[in-house]
């Protein structure tokens, strides 16, 4: 009599997923769980795989990704407890998906990927579903910069867009008077989007991503900063003048 094979590695984590979820015997945690409260935890872990691929930690991006694939299998899961659809769905779809993108791999169509192939067929798929506005589809979700980025290029696609980066030059001088005459505070927090959303026009207009363009600073910051810290020995920082604190600036930019 033949011994029973292991269960592969994916069918154990639906194994025990499917255990926390058991109505009688699973955890009490797991089983208040809705997809509106998991939702956080999962957009999480979605950052926490890009924070191990910035630091180049294989030992962590592994075990991130395990973590973002039990996000995916916790939703299939409950998913398929309301009767809407299963883990196997799941990876059904994007599989379909995905052979539809790449029709020169995977069908006669012939030709390479690009952005701009690549954005037809997304635009193809968006008319299939009936969607009615260019924008329709762009993920609420998304950081502020990424998704005002993405709505400018479906924009573009449909030829509004300034033709040079001059436009949007122009346009974020206009939302600083417009900020600095705003007179209160609703009118402020308006002014203060317009002038962003003109600044990630304007760095889009060079081909730079505002989100992966504004993680560096955050970063470039965060390492001067420190340094300044350092040279200005434990608790001894906020103690200094702001020309001092300038000092200590212009030395570590210049390190």
């Amino acid at each position: 009599m033949s011994a029973t094979p292991d269960p592969s590695p994916l069918d154990r984590l639906l194994a025990i997923m499917a255990a926390l979820r058991n109505p009688q015997t699973g955890c009490e945690w797991d089983l208040a769980q809705s997809f509106a409260t998991i939702a956080p935890y999962t957009i999480e872990e979605a950052y926490e795989v890009a924070d191990a691929i910035a630091r180049g930690d294989m030992a962590d991006l592994r075990d991130e990704l395990g973590d973002l694939l039990f996000q995916v299998v916790f939703h299939a899961r409950m998913a398929e407890e309301a009767g809407h659809f299963a883990f196997g769905d799941v990876a059904a779809a994007i599989a379909d998906k995905m052979e539809a993108r790449h029709p020169h791999i995977f069908a006669s169509a012939g030709g390479t990927m690009d952005e701009a192939r690549w954005e037809d067929l997304k635009a193809q798929e968006r008319t299939a579903k009936g969607v009615a506005s260019a924008l329709d589809g762009v993920a609420l979700a998304l950081p502020a910069l990424m998704r005002a980025e993405k709505l400018q290029k479906r924009a573009a696609r449909t030829g509004f867009d300034w033709p040079d980066p001059s436009g949007s030059r122009a346009k974020i001088a206009e939302e600083i008077e417009e900020l600095t005459s705003a007179s209160s505070d609703a009118h402020r927090l308006e002014e203060a989007g317009d002038l962003l959303f003109a600044a990630v026009n304007f760095v889009r207009a060079h081909g730079i991503s505002a989100e992966e363009a504004l993680r560096a600073a955050n970063a470039k910051f965060e390492a001067r900063f420190k340094a300044m810290e350092a040279l200005a020995g434990p608790d001894n920082f906020a103690t200094l003048s702001l020309e001092q604190q300038e000092e200590l600036w212009q030395q570590v930019k210049k390190a």
